[in-house]
């Protein structure tokens, strides 16, 4: 049965208008680091330090958890917004199966679009000597990430009407701006954005002069476990609890 609802969900959410738009979203960077390519007098020597800044600004901080929070809060809260989510709840399904197939959905779509968006951006490095961690970290770094995200957009969903708006004030205010403008230095330890940099921090081993990530790599992996075991978790329990009528 999880099998089957993956399917079905993983097609609806890859088959909808949105995915044109975050296509748009994950070539925006590949565009950039092309035209830093082939018009900066810069590009032989600065390259690396420019690859890593596009990873680390445009795809984990702005693609990677918008692409998640348009596919995770759709994976199961269209459904439960637009009542069809009824037939499926009505089923003798346990409850955990459906979030785990929900989830896995999202999961794998979202996946799809940070690799392609990673690869893409970093493909000028492939074949580097020095920089060939870096693309990969940077691959592996963003399906975690996109683990974490979409566990917390698809249990958000599953709470709250506005989860889509809960979730952008997650990602721009707190992540961005307490992040950016204001340097608070906890907020390393209460954001996947932290997580998913000190991951890739950890597999590439670059020296600082091309990424440093505020957070080391054993933090981030326990930090991301943690909140990806905790959110699932939530899910699970809000949806056996959960009643079509009930939505705040």
């Amino acid at each position: 049965m999880i099998g089957l609802i993956f399917t079905l969900t993983l097609g609806q959410l890859l088959r909808q208008r949105r995915v044109l738009l975050l296509g748009l979203l994950a070539a925006i960077p590949v565009a950039i680091t092309l035209l830093f390519r082939f018009t900066s007098s810069r590009a032989d020597t600065g390259l690396p330090e420019f690859v890593a800044s596009m990873l680390d600004a445009l795809v984990v901080s702005i693609g990677l958890p918008l692409t998640a929070l348009v596919l995770g809060t759709a994976a199961l809260g269209q459904e439960i917004e637009d009542g069809t989510a009824f037939y499926l709840l009505s089923k003798p399904i346990a409850r955990w199966q459906i979030v785990v197939a929900k989830l896995m959905a999202a999961w794998v779509a979202t996946s799809i679009f940070v690799t392609v968006s990673t690869l893409g951006s970093a493909a000028p490095l492939i074949g580097e000597r020095g920089e060939d961690l870096l693309v990969p970290a940077f691959v592996i770094a963003g399906i975690v990430g996109a683990l974490g995200y979409t566990t917390l957009f698809l249990a958000l969903s599953i709470r709250f009407n506005h989860a889509l708006v809960i979730g952008l004030s997650y990602v721009f205010l707190w992540e961005g701006l307490a992040s950016s403008l204001f340097k608070i230095d906890g907020v390393r330890f209460l954001s996947l954005r932290a997580y998913t940099l000190g991951i890739a921090g950890a597999i590439s081993e670059a020296p600082s002069t091309v990424f440093s990530a505020r957070l080391d790599g054993p933090s981030a992996s326990v930090l991301a476990t943690i909140l990806i075991v905790g959110a699932f978790i939530y899910a699970v329990r809000r949806l056996e609890r959960y009643e079509l009528s009930e939505r705040v």
